[in-house]
């Protein structure tokens, strides 16, 4: 019998540079360290919010994200109230992130739900968003979700 899974635990991510992955992910998403380690060949961090564990890095990688290749498609981030994700998005311009759209954008035309869709320094594709408070804003696709392709 398959186990019953009721949600996702922390992801892991291959970043290039622990140092600037922590500081990006720390400023922009306000993850606290948890633990890391940085023996030769084995640096790795752990960030959560709260004590629970979110996000593992792990310096593993030697090129940006990919988009061609199997694995991670984008990872998403969700809050409580769209005005959760206005701030999110003032914090990203503040570190001059570069947005996949401008502002926050329903998920599809008519949604509820949406958020920004962004880059982290190395290239993965990160979304911040809430499950409602984004019906008035126009999609900036109509063929398919606004997650899909960035």
């Amino acid at each position: 019998m398959a186990p019953t899974i009721s949600r996702t635990g922390h992801v892991g991510l291959n970043v290039t540079d622990l140092r600037r992955s922590l500081d990006f992910y720390g400023r922009v998403l306000g993850l606290e360290p948890m633990g890391e380690g940085t023996g030769e060949g084995r640096e790795f961090a752990f960030l959560g919010h709260e004590g629970t564990l979110v996000l593992t890095l792990w310096r593993q990688s030697t090129e940006a994200f990919r988009t061609d290749a199997a694995g991670l498609h984008h990872l998403s981030f969700q809050v409580d109230t769209v005005e959760e994700v206005r701030e999110a998005e003032a914090r990203l311009r503040e570190a001059a992130v570069e947005f996949a759209y401008d502002g926050v954008v329903p998920h599809g035309e008519g949604a509820a739900s949406g958020g920004v869709f962004f880059h982290d320094p190395d290239g993965i594709r990160l979304e911040i968003y809430a499950p409602t408070g984004a019906e008035d804003a126009a999609a900036p696709v109509a063929s398919a979700p606004t997650c899909g392709f960035f």
